[in-house]
């Protein structure tokens, strides 16, 4: 037993192994010759496959069916290419454009971005609170001032480790400048305190990107490890974590109090606005109280509202207070920098499902930082795919020729077209110096004066990106075969679109000689069937109907009909539509005896509505002017021109299917 199902197995792996070469032969064999153009069973079944909505069910007809439009297809292309179609600017313009848009998906790293999708809708769901203390370094600054900013910032976070409140180390060493009290100066600026290192609140998309990242990665009442961004080194301390405020709009009533105010003017404030609040509660409005005791006067003017808000566009006490309200509550009163104020919540909207915020997500994340993310990482897969290499020898050569020009946006590259040895190799692509040099032209802006050396680098690692995604795009028909057949679909469908308007569409539209010519040929297949010339009157309001039949009856003419209604006021409740008619045009005019007069009352069935129908004469069929033919003769006609040109193109390029090979496909595929 055991031996016979060896054998069974055996003998279907055999058949497959047969089943499989067979077709893979077949696929090989050339199925129809277009001039000197050979298209294989292979080539055939992609294109049919792919355009066949049925294509795991063929049938013999189908296929047979197909491969004359596959013919005349190709041979229109063939056609196109003769006459150097595809050479055109205007042709490789749309096509490039067209190509543009197809590849944008294979320079998209579709995992990365749906990671930072769901990472920005889960740090939507929350608002934090944190402060934060920054040693300043430029991004673009050298290795030894980056290592001076980083020893700096870690002896702080050590300060702060070692006990050292963090409000007091952000004071005493934050290079922040909104840290500090702002001293008065007199008829220029009133004090401010300063904020000691609060941030107040924000949710995603507030901060930049590293900060953000530092800030939802920490917990609670931790201070981070140093964080590098743009500005600098970041320490933060979370102060704070809550579920999202979302957009919020209040009215407020507010008691100003300046920053300085003296002992006396805050008791004399807090009195005032505790007083406002009492009144409120035995029962004045809210509103009443905006008008006679607010004064910020330009909110009071509209019931105290202000424009709607997020956590990060308000101070942390509004966040802090509308975070515990529900619509239509009225707070105690708040004390901020600003005043007193009693915050009254009229709207609140939170985010949404994932769903619904996903779109506006999308588009956030495209505009922000992190989008850089997706490309970052299909770069550095071109890297690891086709290997990269700098050659350090030339770079050192070229950087020795660079000035302080670049920082002024005034480099020439034109001074450096001697230097032509290679600078970077991607795959088998080897890039110049001078290439380099251009790059830097076309990149540079006026700037303050860094580090040469480190501005170069940089340079360089933007030269090196670039380079790799226009490698990645010069090998995408080459790497994705997907794409290459995408690209010929375009390129053979702009072709076929451009000739057939120029040899048939617009043609038929253009020879009027020709059309007329080819109406006058096959004039029996234009003629009108049998028809009424009748007018159809709806009426929508069954008071006026005796006076509406009256008038039609006392009138022949359509013109004296309208005239009539509109004398008595009611030509808005009917509706006059005259014509010619055949069968199926009007479900009224077929409903009544063809014959001269005025119908009987016809009801509609469905809504209030009641029809006459005049007949004035019943027309036998007759033959259509062109002009009344023109839309379906114009049709007829193009397709009379495209038949002509096919059958020329046969001609001109005869066309040999293999029925051996026809016959082999149609069996293998029943």
């Amino acid at each position: 037993m055991e031996k016979m199902k060896n054998l069974l197995a055996l003998s279907m792996l055999i058949l497959f192994s047969i089943s499989v070469n067979a077709q893979f032969s077949l696929d090989n064999k050339t199925l129809v010759t277009i001039g000197d153009e050979k298209v294989t069973v292979g080539e055939f079944m992609k294109v049919y496959n792919k355009n066949n909505n049925q294509a795991s069910a063929y049938e013999t007809s189908t296929i047979e069916d197909y491969l004359d439009l596959f013919i005349n297809f190709k041979l229109k292309v063939k056609e196109a290419e003769e006459l150097k179609m595809d050479t055109s600017k205007v042709f490789q313009k749309e096509l490039n454009s067209y190509r543009e848009q197809l590849a944008k998906p294979y320079f998209v790293d579709e995992n990365v971005n749906e990671a930072l999708l769901e990472e920005a809708y889960e740090r939507m769901q929350k608002d934090i609170r944190a402060s934060h203390i920054l040693i300043m370094v430029d991004e673009n600054a050298s290795a030894e001032d980056t290592l001076v900013a980083y020893n700096k910032i870690i002896e702080v976070k050590n300060k702060v480790a070692g006990g050292m409140d963090f409000s007091e180390a952000a004071v005493a060493f934050s290079e922040d400048p909104s840290v500090k009290d702002r001293e008065a100066v007199p008829n220029q600026q009133g004090f401010r305190p300063g904020n000691k290192g609060d941030l107040g609140y924000f949710t995603v998309f507030n901060m930049v990107y590293p900060f953000e990242t530092a800030a939802y990665s920490t917990e609670l009442g931790d201070v981070s490890e140093p964080v590098r961004t743009k500005f600098g080194y970041h320490l933060l301390k979370i102060n704070d974590i809550q579920d999202a405020m979302g957009t919020v709009q209040v009215a407020h009533i507010f008691v100003a109090l300046r920053p300085d105010a003296s002992t006396e003017d805050s008791a004399r404030k807090a009195e005032k606005i505790n007083n406002i609040s009492e009144k409120i509660k035995d029962g004045m409005t809210f509103e009443d109280a905006v008008v006679q005791y607010s004064e910020d006067k330009g909110s009071a003017r509209n019931g105290g509202q202000l424009s709607k808000f997020t956590c990060n566009r308000v101070v942390p006490e509004f966040v802090e207070t509308v975070s515990n309200m529900e619509i239509n509550d009225i707070s105690e009163p708040v004390k901020t920098m600003y005043g007193f104020h009693i915050i009254k919540l009229l709207s609140c909207e939170t985010p949404g499902t994932f769903e619904e915020e996903a779109p506006k997500l999308k588009e956030r994340i495209a505009k922000d930082q992190r989008a850089q993310k997706s490309e970052e990482a299909v770069i550095q897969k071109i890297k690891a795919e086709n290997g990269i290499k700098v050659y350090e020898k030339a770079k050192d050569e070229l950087y020795q020729q660079m000035d302080t020009t670049v920082f002024q946006g005034k480099f020439k590259a034109e001074t450096l077209t001697a230097f032509t040895k290679p600078i970077l190799k991607i795959g088998d692509t080897k890039y110049s110096q001078y290439e380099f040099a251009k790059y830097i032209e076309n990149n540079q802006a006026p700037q303050e004066v860094i580090d040469l050396e480190v501005y170069l680098n940089r340079m360089l690692a933007g030269f090196e990106n670039e380079m790799c995604l226009k490698y990645e795009d010069q090998h995408l028909e080459e790497n994705y075969p997907e794409f290459k057949d995408l690209m010929q679909e375009y390129h053979d469908g702009i072709l076929l679109f451009n000739l057939t308007d120029e040899k048939v569409w617009s043609k038929a539209v253009i020879d009027t000689s020709g059309l007329e010519t080819y109406f006058n040929a096959h004039n029996e297949d234009y003629m009108w069937e049998k028809r009424v010339d009748a007018t159809v009157y709806e009426i929508r309001d069954k008071d006026i109907l005796q006076q509406v039949q009256k008038i039609i009856d006392m009138n022949n003419n359509d013109g004296d009909i309208a005239l009539a209604l509109e004398q008595d006021s009611i030509q808005k409740k009917v509706k006059i539509k005259p014509g010619y008619y055949e069968k199926g045009d009007n479900a009224y005019v077929d409903q009544v005896e063809w014959k001269q007069g005025l119908s009987d009352q016809i009801n509609s069935d469905v809504e209030n509505l009641v029809v006459f129908v005049k007949i004035r004469e019943v027309l036998k069929p007759t033959q259509k002017s062109l002009n009344e033919a023109r839309g379906l003769a114009t049709a007829d006609y193009q397709g009379y021109l495209e038949k002509a040109w096919v059958q020329e193109l046969k001609e001109k390029y005869p066309v040999n299917i293999n029925q051996e090979v026809l016959q082999k496909l149609l069996e293998q595929n029943k």
